[in-house]
This record gives structure tokens, sequence and C-alpha cells, in this order.
């Protein structure tokens, strides 16, 4: 097996137990909900912080800065990894990105034996994650550093993400939509349709009325977006804002339609969660284009 190490952001949404069982370092970004800033995943239930985003609690949420970054990389290295992969958060969300390429020019040029390589993924939650599973199937297959970075790299923006919100106003509070639309969809029931674009941008792709509507949108959107990846998709992934019956529901939909057994359904980190709120439901899979 070619070795090496691959490293992500929280924001990937990956279980802990793929984490582990993998081998992946993960840079968590900084959650701050009533005032109080998290900075493990394990510091606070995910279901008591989706309860608390229901009963109005104000959220906020950090990047990795520079420092950070190098300490995680320098800690690493010390730990004996000559190369490392870093498949990052979008850079059209965050400035993680960025963090991590200026910390890794800084440790190359003091360590010439040390390979870094950091992937701006202009993509999120289970996106990002889906590129970090290709990744590590790539690895077990022997690949090296530079090939599966050049793949990744390759097929970046074949990673479709489509999602739906089921409350506007978190959206409205992160600046994706106007406070009058976020009002008028609450009042007529009006369900947004969303995705990540070619920049790693949020941008909206149409609105449904009814919550079981919006998750079969998702499922008629892959439909259209798979293209050439119909038989080449071999798993799927959904996150959710802890709704998992709503990302079950989408989860055997995508299984009825497409023959695709293989999947993971995970929770959405505060991160992400932060911005997209209770009753987001996310479905990421490879396609022609985004």
């Amino acid at each position: 097996m070619s070795f090496f190490k691959i490293v992500t952001d929280s924001t990937a949404d990956l279980p802990a137990e793929y984490l582990k069982e993998n081998d992946i370092f993960e840079f968590f970004l900084p959650a701050t909900i009533a005032g109080k800033t998290y900075h493990s995943q394990a510091e606070l239930p995910s279901k008591t912080f989706y309860t608390m985003m229901r009963n109005g609690e104000k959220t906020s949420t950090s990047q990795v800065n520079p420092e950070e970054a190098k300490e995680g990389l320098l800690k690493l290295i010390d730990e004996g990894c000559k190369e490392i992969l870093y498949i990052a958060f979008s850079s059209g969300l965050s400035g993680t990105y960025n963090s991590a390429r200026l910390a890794a020019d800084e440790i190359l040029e003091t360590n010439k034996d040390v390979k870094i390589i950091v992937i701006d993924t202009k993509a999120a939650s289970l996106g990002e994650g889906l590129l970090v599973y290709y990744a590590v199937e790539m690895r077990k297959q022997g690949k090296s550093i530079d090939e599966v970075a050049a793949w990744v790299e390759e097929h970046k923006l074949n990673l479709v993400h489509v999602f739906t919100v089921d409350d506007l106003n978190h959206l409205y509070r992160g600046g994706r939509v106007s406070r009058s639309a976020a009002l008028i969809g609450t009042v007529l029931n009006i369900k947004p349709v969303l995705h990540v674009d070619d920049e790693g941008h949020l941008i909206p792709l149409g609105k449904v009325r009814g919550r079981k509507k919006s998750l079969l949108e998702l499922v008629n959107l892959m439909e259209k977006q798979i293209g050439s990846y119909a038989g080449k998709n071999d798993i799927f992934f959904v996150s959710h804002g802890d709704c998992p019956e709503d990302a079950e529901f989408v989860c055997e939909e995508v299984k009825k339609r497409f023959g695709i057994q293989s999947s993971v359904v995970n929770i959405l980190g505060f991160t992400i969660g932060a911005h997209a709120g209770p009753g987001t439901v996310a479905l990421f899979f490879l396609g022609d284009k985004r």
C-alpha cells in the first residue's frame, strides 16, 4: 500500500469512526453558540446543538488560521509523515484553504524532504467528504499521493451538491436570502433547493412548495445531473441537520431509482449546520458537472 497522510476539515462531516479507521487527520473549525465556543464535536452533542438552534440561540463559526494550520501540519511531520494530502473546505465559503496553503508554503521552505499538497475542493459537507472517501480508496489501491491529488483536482467539479432547508430564516441570517423571501417562504411553506457551484458558493436552484416535494426534488436533480456518471457512482452520501428520517427517505429514493446500494448518511457538523440550520438535507454524488 502507498502510504501518505490524508488531512481534511471538520466541514467534511465524515463520521468519527471513519476518520479513525482510515487514519485521517481532521482540523476542527470552531463554532460558537449561546456565547460559548466549541473546539471539538465531542464537546457538545449534535442533538443539543440543533435543539439550541431551534430555540433561537445565535451561532457563529471560525476558520482555521495559518498558525493553527502550521502547528497541525508540523505535528504530523514530527510524527513521521513525509507526504501529506490536505483535502480542504471550499475557499468560496471559508478562508481555511488559504490558511492551509500559506502554512504549507512556509513549512516547505525549511523542510525539503517533505511533500504537502493542499487542494481547494470547492466543496462542503459530505461533498468534501466524498472526495476524501475516493482519495482513501485510491490510497488503498496503492496509488501515489500525486496520482490521488491529480484525480481529486480533475474530478472535484464533478462532485454535485444538492440540498434543501426546512427553515429559510437560517439562510436569511447568513445572507443567502432576503428577509422578505424568508418571511414569504415561511408563510407559504416554500422550500428552496440549492447547490454548490464551481466556485464553491451556495447558489439557489429553485423552490418547491412542501417538505416532501423538496426532498424528492433532490433525487430528481440527481437524475438530471448524473449524466455519464450514471453507472460510475458506486456510493452516494447524504447529510442532514438533525432530521434522520428525511435523510433516510432521500437515501431510499436514490437506491430505488438508481440501484446504488452503498451510502453514507451523517449529521451535519457544527460549521455547516450553523449556517444551513436544522432540517437541512443534502445529497452528494458524481455527475457530468455541478
